[in-house]
């Protein structure tokens, strides 16, 4: 049974730290969130990836699912309207969700060359939070989509999340900043 345990834990402790389609992951060593959070995070991410997969295997690929303190960020493309409100839907139906950010959008609705600006505005963000050493950059997935910033993450306090907001409002040709960075002691279940 130990071995069962131990086997569980490590395979749940790598999963915490990997990298996304949103950039690097957060990184277990800067992650504020206890191993407990982070495990239940973890759970729940692998669980709305599996129900999304049942549904559509093509979710599979398409959809990524980021999950911070039972909070839920999706990214990706779907074909149709209707496909992003079930997608939204399951991910409320998830056990233990306190809220979902959807970021998907419509296949036709983008082109190449929005894309690329769309990439390359999140590189330079992702340049300005590495070289910025008032921020840990390893702490924030960063997801463009239309000149749209939008920013998940957990701040160690009150000044970092000023300083990220900052630096993306300052990259030329955003549209608008949307973040959704949690401060480390605002966290649900570290004032527990």
């Amino acid at each position: 049974m130990r071995i069962i345990v131990s086997f569980f834990l490590i395979f749940i402790l790598n999963s915490c730290s990997t990298v996304s389609k949103f950039g690097a992951g957060v990184d277990i060593t800067f992650d504020p969130r206890t191993i407990g959070m982070q495990i239940d995070d973890t759970i729940m991410q692998k669980n709305l990836s599996a129900r999304l997969a049942l549904f559509n295997k093509k979710y599979l690929i398409s959809i990524q699912s980021e999950v911070r303190d039972g909070n839920i960020f999706l990214s990706g493309k779907v074909d149709e309207a209707e496909e992003k409100i079930k997608i939204t839907k399951m991910a409320w139906e998830t056990k233990g969700v306190r809220s979902v950010k959807n970021a998907i959008t419509i296949k036709g609705q983008t082109n190449f060359k929005s894309t690329a600006k769309d990439i390359f505005i999140t590189s330079q963000l992702r340049t300005a939070l590495i070289f910025n050493n008032k921020t840990k950059a390893r702490n924030y997935t960063l997801e463009t989509i239309n000149r749209n910033i939008y920013i998940f993450g957990i701040a160690m306090n009150k000044e970092e999340k000023k300083e990220v907001i900052n630096e993306a409002n300052k990259i030329y040709d955003v549209k608008k900043v949307f973040p959704s960075i949690y401060i480390a002691t605002e966290l649900s279940r570290s004032k527990l």
